[in-house]
């Protein structure tokens, strides 16, 4: 398709967005959550980190009626259920923080589901309308009314492109965003960083666990999720990363019915992977189906550096068609992952020594990244690992909750002062993703057994000879530039005024004359050897 308007036309269907500017609704909505947070109790799990206790007793005698014997973390998971979907997935990151969090409330916040009631089919129809400058049924062959799925920033619809060259349309999924989801995100976020500020000042151990660090890692891929052009971005990328792929399908994105706020994809047919008894009715070898999945996230994390990060079993489907068979199909593509060489490098170093029970190679491997402190002692640190990860070896994936290894690691970390790492915490989360899918397919997996020989495979290539070739091309180009241009820059630094610096031509100048003595001495001893025999 092309040519199509970009922009509305007039007298079109206004999208409805809520006024977040106006005080009365900011009040509104202000009073709100000091409704919930007061009906939960959730100013007691502040106050309770206040040292002098003071202002825990006013809020219970202020706040006498309250029935509070729910557990916490119950409480908690329901309060944000109450306050909304940005709340929710908030509240779904924060359980990754097993460092920020009690267990009882990481484990509760795990169960938060991401599930909103959908937009009506006439705002649907209006937010395609503002999109496109047209009605869906001028744009699309077929636009089904009721949505497929509906979460907190976007829902999706089937719907079929026009016919091409004579053939029939392509079946296809439209995202749309939801209409004023901007404006309640930015009010929503500012009050979480009002509230991570609180953390800071009342939690011994809020400076070093950085909360507000998280709410800026938080508002930052949820403002990614509000640009659908930057998921189609990710979508295209990871589908050309898995390019005739065995495990993994990615939807192909139509990039000419694509803009900011809708997004069309190729429709794909599978199987929930959730769903494992029809998996094993269509013949789908459910063990070799988590080792695949194994497979899949480090060959993201460790080859491409470029992970989905969102891999709750509701964004993964599993083909089923005689071709493709036991094939993942990945869903969903507003969050996602990105680590650098380095995080890599570490990272897969941490992972190998683990497998191989170097606790030693562990705690120097955090120090060298910086991640703990340059004056940790390695052998207390590799002590304190050896403890936590020792049990968990030769165990079944179901038998091992990696939520409780995380805990114990997090708790060792604290006593190391090792610094949380922001950009570590999307990965956290889709390690725990990677834990739910392994035990709801075989919990028998041995997840050890399973990514040591990819990773040895992976470590391998990055240091060995192959390593060394691919790191040769990839520089080559940068070299080609950098040596005609070695002379000027040599120059350049010949010429500046800096003492330090000349110095130490001087000190090499001196150096070259000496080592021009000793070569003239050589030669003409060399030079005497061979005459004095003639004379």
């Amino acid at each position: 398709m092309s040519g199509f308007p970009r922009t509305p036309k007039p007298g079109k269907i206004a999208v409805l967005q809520p006024n977040l500017a106006d005080p009365s609704v900011r009040l509104f909505r202000f009073l709100k959550i000091a409704r919930v947070a007061s009906r939960y109790g959730l100013d007691q799990m502040i106050l309770e980190h206040e040292p002098s206790g003071y202002l825990m007793r006013v809020a219970n005698a202020v706040q006498f009626w309250r029935n509070l014997s729910a557990p916490r973390a119950v409480r908690l998971r329901m309060a944000l259920e109450d306050l909304g979907p940005i709340f929710v997935k908030f509240g779904q990151v924060l359980s990754t923080r097993r460092d920020l969090l009690p267990q009882d409330i990481a484990d509760e916040l795990a169960l938060l589901q991401d599930r909103v009631p959908p937009i009506s089919p006439e705002q649907a129809l209006a937010c395609v309308e503002a999109a496109y400058g047209m009605h869906a049924d001028e744009v699309f062959t077929t636009f089904a009314r009721e949505p497929v799925a509906s979460a907190s920033v976007a829902q999706v619809h089937f719907a079929t492109l026009p016919a091409v060259d004579g053939q029939a349309g392509k079946e296809v999924a439209v995202k749309i965003l939801r209409p004023g989801i901007g404006a309640i995100i930015d009010h929503d976020i500012a009050l979480l960083q009002i509230l991570a500020g609180l953390l800071e000042r009342l939690w011994s151990d809020g400076k070093r666990l950085k909360p507000r660090e998280v709410v800026a890692e938080f508002d930052k891929y949820l403002h990614d999720e509000l640009d659908l052009m930057r998921e189609a971005s990710n979508c295209s990328q990871l589908r050309r990363n898995f390019t005739d792929s065995k495990l993994l399908k990615v939807p192909e994105v139509y990039w000419n019915w694509c803009t900011h706020t809708v997004m069309v994809m190729e429709r794909m047919h599978g199987v929930p992977i959730s769903q494992v008894d029809a998996l094993r009715e269509a013949g789908v070898d459910i063990p070799a189906l988590a080792r695949a999945g194994v497979e899949i996230f480090f060959t993201q994390v460790f080859r491409d550096g470029f992970f989905h990060a969102d891999m709750h079993p509701g964004n993964i489907f599993v083909d089923v068609s005689a071709g493709s068979k036991g094939k993942y199909i990945a869903l969903d593509f507003g969050i996602m992952g990105t680590l650098t060489d380095t995080d890599k490098n570490y990272l897969a170093q941490n992972f190998l020594a683990f497998f191989r029970r170097d606790y030693k190679r562990v705690a120097e491997a955090h120090i060298e990244s910086g991640w703990a402190p340059r004056d940790t002692r390695v052998d207390e640190f590799e002590a304190a690992i050896r403890t936590v990860c020792e049990p968990i070896f030769d165990k079944p994936l179901g038998d091992i909750s990696f939520g409780r290894v995380l805990l114990r690691l997090f708790q060792t970390s604290r006593r190391f002062n090792v610094e949380i790492q922001p950009q570590l915490v999307l990965l956290q989360k889709t390690l725990l993703n990677i834990e739910g899918l392994g035990r709801q397919l075989d919990p028998e997996l041995d997840l050890w057994k399973t990514a040591k020989p990819f990773l040895e495979r992976w470590m391998n290539e990055q240091l060995g000879w192959r390593g060394f070739v691919k790191n040769v091309k990839k520089e080559a180009p940068r070299w080609a530039g950098l040596v005609p241009e070695l002379p000027r820059l040599v120059h350049q630094a010949l010429s500046r005024d800096d003492s330090a610096l000349q110095a130490r031509i001087a000190e090499l100048e001196s150096a070259q004359r000496r080592s021009n003595v000793l070569l003239a001495a050589a030669l003409l001893a060399l030079a005497l050897v061979f005459l004095i025999p003639r004379f």
